[in-house]
């Protein structure tokens, strides 16, 4: 009898244990990378009530106590240090987790539509040689699983994955072209959290209830859906950005825009609403770096040139936030994807190592439109991010448009002087309104000095 009552002990402590793990999300897992220098959360599931302590190879002499709720759940926050590792953790209650071979960083979400999502397998120009290269241990990625969920997800499937030429292959190659010039410039870890799906507008990626509750936004969502790619507002918000949030970051990158055109009215309204949305998530108003989308051929329906227009507006209403212009990156105005990702990681990694990180790099931003002054018949244009001056790849620059009081566009002789262009025509002889590049096809051909290209522009509001 004794020895019956024994096993049974035996059998219900056994069982007892067996139940009172500790379950991290995914994104708590062995080569993670965790932004330096923060105080950043850490969260996960234990029994109803139970005190978790958390105990990092880092700081061994503070341990960092958290009591679950009565729905399992605990949120913490730890300390890190400046970047460096191999480090471990330890979360500690009725049960025992270790993550080993953590790296304290830089950590980035990079996001977006298939421009974003595109990797070595889609045939990017020198895909094989670059992967071949990229044995990078200090490069630590975590690709999000492509799948939508009709509410928010506690969790999310994927892995914390060291850079090497096979996990480089399969992830984002923007994203680990940005990540490599940042290790490389920074000389620390940088971690990715990839989440990108091809095809996407932007309603899939935000709240919502931020969508539905935005009479504006509301009326114009997108409204195409496909069986190929989900179309509902906020159904990849809820299971490839939510599962991850408070995750510490540094910043975000984003390449989307191309499945907005038909809406392109509520563009800049729209990433406002996602910025500000992922910033409450995640508790920080960190730095948001867009691409614009690139020419491409959209065809007789094309507004493209508007949606550009709509993402650069969104740099000048929202802080913290930037965009760069990749309209001479095209090889095929008939492919809407760019095959040269690899310029395009280096010009986002420019931009956070200028701003973010502020480094002196020189130039990083693309001239801009600034003014217009009128002289007699001529109309003489001034540029930001031109202080070296502009050249053009012709003997003249051939992209600019001018128009008079009846709104009608031709073409300009345009002469370059010093930060500023002169457009004149025979066919207008006050001028009122001018335009560069602002079109779908378009590809620029005035640059700055450093060889970063004119971002397209208009003048007028007709």
């Amino acid at each position: 009898m004794k020895k019956i009552l024994l096993t049974i002990l035996i059998l219900i402590a056994f069982t007892a244990n067996m139940f009172a793990k500790i379950i991290l999300p995914s994104v708590f897992a062995d080569n993670m990378v965790l932004q330096q220098n923060s105080d950043v959360a850490i969260w996960g599931w234990s029994d109803p009530g139970e005190t978790v302590k958390i105990v990092t190879s880092w700081n061994s002499k503070d341990t960092v106590k958290v009591k679950a709720n009565n729905s399992s759940k605990w949120v913490a926050t730890i300390k890190t240090i400046a970047a460096g590792g191999p480090y471990s953790i330890q979360i500690l209650g009725n049960g025992k987790v270790e993550l080993k071979n953590v790296m304290l960083g830089e950590v980035w979400i990079c996001s977006g539509q298939s421009n974003m999502e595109w990797s070595v397998n889609a045939k990017i120009i020198n895909g094989e040689e670059e992967a071949a290269k990229a044995n990078h241990p200090n490069i630590r990625i975590f690709h999000v699983q492509k799948i939508g969920a009709e509410f928010p997800q506690q969790n999310c499937n994927a892995t914390w994955t060291v850079c090497s030429p096979e996990t480089m292959r399969s992830t984002s190659a923007v994203g680990y072209f940005f990540a490599r010039e940042l290790q490389q410039k920074l000389n620390v870890p940088v971690g990715i959290i990839v989440s990108a799906w091809g095809g996407t507008p932007a309603e899939v990626w935000i709240e919502k209830s931020r969508i539905d509750n935005n009479s504006e936004l509301s009326k114009a969502r997108y409204k195409e859906h496909f069986d190929w790619w989900p179309g509902e507002s906020g159904a990849l918000y809820n299971s490839m950005i939510y599962p991850v949030a408070p995750y510490g970051i540094a910043g975000a990158i984003w390449y989307q825009g191309e499945s907005n055109c038909g809406n392109y009215q509520i563009y800049s309204q729209l990433m406002k609403t996602l910025i500000e949305n992922w910033r409450a998530d995640f508790k920080k108003d960190f730095p948001f770096y867009q691409v614009q989308i690139a020419p491409y051929t959209y065809g007789d329906q094309g507004t493209s040139e508007y949606l550009r227009e709509q993402q650069e507006l969104v740099t000048k209403t929202v802080p913290n936030t930037g965009m760069l212009v990749i309209s001479d990156l095209v090889d095929n105005v008939k492919d809407i994807h760019p095959r040269n990702k690899l310029d395009v990681g280096k010009r986002l990694a420019n931009y956070a190592l200028a701003e973010t990180y502020k480094q002196s790099i020189g130039e990083y931003k693309s001239p801009a439109f600034e003014s217009m002054k009128v002289e007699k018949d001529k109309a003489r244009l001034t540029f930001s991010n031109a202080a070296a001056g502009l050249k053009s790849t012709g003997k003249t620059p051939v992209k600019f448009m001018i128009a008079g009081d009846d709104k009608k566009f031709v073409e300009a002789t345009a002469k370059i002087e010093g930060s500023t262009i002169v457009l004149s025509s025979k066919l207008v002889k006050s001028p009122v309104a001018a335009r560069f590049c602002f079109d779908d096809t378009l590809m620029p051909d005035v640059f700055s000095a450093e060889g970063l290209p004119l971002a397209p522009f208009r003048t007028d509001k007709w």
